[in-house]
């Protein structure tokens, strides 16, 4: 395999893992506060967090450029520091973050709010405080459903494509993700690096799908830790 594969290949590959351990805990931490939360705003908060999942990624992605940009309230930010984001290698990720988020929180919410709150109570008057009776009851009950969101994070995050186009740009060997790569390849009538770099796509997504679904098969539903 040349470096015409690879190259998009390990960006990809970096980018997923990265924005997939980001989303895994602000989503779960997002998705526990608003499983208790129950103020008046929580329709409208609970909206601004899966709007990325309902808007066109070049939406979502035009959004991020207004907000990195070097006019930007966050770009400004930045240059003060001497760095920036726009057509930066973080650019994938912060897109790849955004994208996959909605995924993750609405599962991993769905999941949180299935746990039997008595089970959790039962933890309290044992003593165990709230952090441990999230990690050692909350977490393991609620599992199947984060182990799922975040296998649906990871599969969004290696197919982002509109988001990343925006904010990261096309610089190969830098932020040419594999669907970047894909489209800019079709693009130039090069049909037969896109076939390679599709089947790539294809066998890393069967092998995270098969092996997140082999893990999730052999743990118990009702794992948990005995608090004492």
């Amino acid at each position: 395999m040349t470096d015409l594969y690879l190259a998009p290949l390990w960006i990809s590959l970096r980018t997923v893992l990265v924005a997939t351990f980001v989303t895994f805990f602000v989503g779960i931490a997002a998705a526990r506060w608003m499983a208790r939360y129950s103020g008046r705003l929580k329709s409208v908060i609970d909206g601004l967090f899966i709007m990325p999942m309902v808007l066109p990624p070049t939406v979502v992605g035009y959004g991020l450029l207004l907000l990195f940009g070097k006019n930007g309230p966050l770009g400004k930010m930045l240059l003060h520091f001497g760095t920036t984001i726009v057509f930066s290698w973080w650019a994938t990720v912060i897109a790849a973050v955004v994208m996959a988020f909605p995924l993750m929180y609405i599962t991993a919410r769905g999941a949180f709010e299935q746990v039997e709150p008595n089970i959790q109570d039962a933890a309290r008057t044992l003593g165990a405080s709230e952090w441990r009776v999230f990690w050692t009851v909350t977490l393991p009950l609620a599992w199947p459903g984060v182990a799922a969101g975040t296998v649906l994070a990871l599969a969004r995050s290696l197919g982002e494509f509109g988001a990343t186009l925006m904010l990261a740009g096309n610089i190969p060997g830098r932020t040419a993700t594999i669907p970047v790569a894909i489209y800019f390849d079709i693009q130039a009538g090069e049909k037969s690096q896109a076939l390679v770099l599709v089947g790539i796509v294809l066998v890393i997504s069967f092998a995270a799908l098969a092996a997140i679904a082999y893990w999730k098969g052999r743990t118990p539903r009702s794992k948990g830790f005995l608090i004492t």
